[in-house]
C-alpha cells in the first residue's frame, strides 16, 4: 500500500489542522497498536502549543511543532526517558523572552528531551564589547520558532511513521536560514531518526551552527550512571569542570546547589565516520545511545547538572557542529557550517532507547570497537582553541 500524508500546517495556503487522530485501524497493511494524535494545547503557558504524539506500537514520544520540532519525553512500557524540569512546559514561545538583557531568557522554556540550539548561534550569551547590549542569546532562537510547514506520513511499505517540518529563522538585512527536518520511527522499534537540512535562503554566503541538546534525568540518571564514548580528545570547559576531571563520565546522586560542569569531546568514528555515545544507568539495565556522523557533527559536549530533583536534575549529551561557547569565539575557531548562496548542509542523529542489559551491553561493545582506533587524550585543564574565557 502506498504511503499516506496528512498536511498539518502550511502557512503559505492557510492549512491548519487543530486535531487529528490516525491509527492502525485507518491504514491497511500496518501492524496493530500504533497511533498518531495531533492536538493544540490549551491553558497556562502551554496555550497554543501544537504537539504531535506518536506511538509506534512500542515507543511513544511527542514532536512540538510550535517549539522548533523539539522532542518530548519518550516512553517504552513503564520506562520513561527525559527529565523533570522546574519549567512546566511545553511553553509557548510567546512566553519565552529570548532577548531579555541577561541573554538567559531561553531557560524560561527549557524542558524538552531534545531541543536544537541554533541556527545563527547556539552557545553561551554574548554581549557587544562597546555597548554591552545582547548580541547573541543563550542557545539561539530555532528552538522557539514555530514550524511554517508540518506533515505526517505513514508508509506501510517502509514500516515507518514520519513527521516533517520547516522552521524558518530570518531577520531582514541579516541572517536568512531555515531548518527542514524529518523525524522518523519504525513500527515497533525503539529508535527515533532525525534527518535535518539547514538551508541558506540568501543569495549571499552564510554561516550556521547546530547543537542537539539531548537531556535526561531521573530515573535513567541515577547515582553511578555513566557516559560511555569513543574518545579522541576531551577537555574540561573551565577550572570548575577541571576539578571533576577524574569522574567526568560518572554521575552522583542529586545534590542541592550543585554547580554545572561541562566537558568538550571529539569522538572516534568508523571508516564511514559513524560514531555512537551511550548514557547508561548505574546497573547497566537502561540507557540511551546517540548515533551520528563525526563529519557532520564533529563536536560533542557533556553537561552535568546533578542538582536537586526540584531544581532540574539532568545531564545533556550534545552532538554539534561546534561547542556551546560564545558565537564569536567559535567563529574564530572555524567551527561553523559554511553555506554557499542558497546552499545547504545535511545533519543526522539517531536516538535509541535501551531497556535491557543486553541492549546496553551491545552498545558498549560497539563503542569499545571504535575506541580501539586510538588511545583517548584527556586534558586535565581547559585548552586554548577549545574553551572561551
Amino acid at each position: 500500500m502506498a504511503a499516506k500524508t496528512w498536511q498539518l500546517t502550511d502557512v503559505s495556503d492557510g492549512t491548519f489542522v487543530d486535531h487529528l487522530e490516525v491509527s492502525s485501524q485507518d491504514i491497511a497493511g500496518t501492524p496493530d497498536g500504533w497511533s498518531v494524535t495531533k492536538k493544540t494545547l490549551r491553558g497556562g503557558l502551554s496555550d497554543g502549543v501544537e504537539v504531535v504524539e506518536i506511538n509506534n506500537g512500542k515507543l511513544s514520544f511527542g514532536v512540538l511543532l510550535t517549539r522548533g520540532m523539539s522532542l518530548t519525553t519518550a516512553t517504552i512500557g513503564n520506562q520513561s526517558f527525559g527529565w523533570k524540569s522546574p519549567v512546566q512546559g511545553p511553553v509557548h514561545p510567546k512566553y519565552v523572552p529570548l532577548n531579555e538583557p541577561s541573554g538567559l531568557g531561553w531557560l524560561d522554556g527549557f524542558d524538552e528531551m531534545m531541543v536544537r540550539c541554533g541556527l545563527e548561534s547556539n552557545g553561551a550569551p554574548e554581549f557587544d564589547e562597546d555597548t554591552n547590549n545582547l548580541k547573541y542569546p543563550l542557545h539561539g532562537r530555532i528552538g522557539n520558532k514555530p514550524a511554517q510547514k508540518a506533515a505526517l506520513t505513514v508508509d506501510p511499505e517502509a514500516g515507518t511513521i514520519s513527521i516533517s517540518g520547516v522552521v524558518v529563522e530570518t531577520r531582514f538585512h541579516f541572517f536568512k536560514l531555515s531548518l527542514e527536518t524529518t523525524i522518523t520511527t519504525k513500527f515497533g522499534d525503539n529508535a527515533i531518526a532525525i534527518n535535518d537540512t539547514v538551508k541558506n535562503l540568501s543569495a549571499s554566503p552564510a554561516e550556521a551552527q547546530v547543537l542537539y541538546h539531548a537531556n535526561f534525568g531521573d530515573p535513567l540518571l541515577d547515582a553511578g550512571a555513566k557516559v560511555v564514548a569513543p574518545i579522541n580528545e576531551l577537555v574540561p570547559r573551565n577550572d570548575h569542570a577541571a576539578s571533576g576531571i577524574e569522574t567526568w563520565d560518572s554521575y552522583q546522586a542529586a545534590q542541592p546547589g550543585f554547580e554545572e560542569q561541562v566537558y568538550f569531546l571529539t569522538c572516534l568514528g568508523d571508516d564511514d565516520d559513524n560514531t555512537e555515545i551511550l548514557l547508561k544507568n548505574a546497573h547497566s539495565t537502561q540507557g540511551v545511545s546517540l548515533g551520528y556522523k563525526t563529519s557532520e557533527l564533529p563536536c560533542f559536549s557533556v553537561w552535568k547538572n546533578t542538582t536537586a530533583l526540584e531544581d532540574g536534575f539532568v545531564t545533556g549529551i550534545e552532538p554539534g557542529t561546534n561547542y556551546p561557547n560564545p558565537r564569536t569565539y567559535e567563529g574564530e575557531q572555524g567551527r561553523v557550517l559554511k553555506l554557499d548562496p542558497n546552499g545547504s548542509a545535511s545533519l543526522g542523529l539517531t536516538m535509541r532507547f535501551l531497556i535491557t542489559d543486553k541492549q546496553v551491553s551491545e552498545a558498549e561493545g560497539r563503542i569499545a570497537v571504535l575506541q580501539t582506533k586510538a588511545d583517548p587524550i584527556i586534558h586535565a585543564k581547559p585548552q586554548k582553541g577549545w574553551c572561551a574565557r
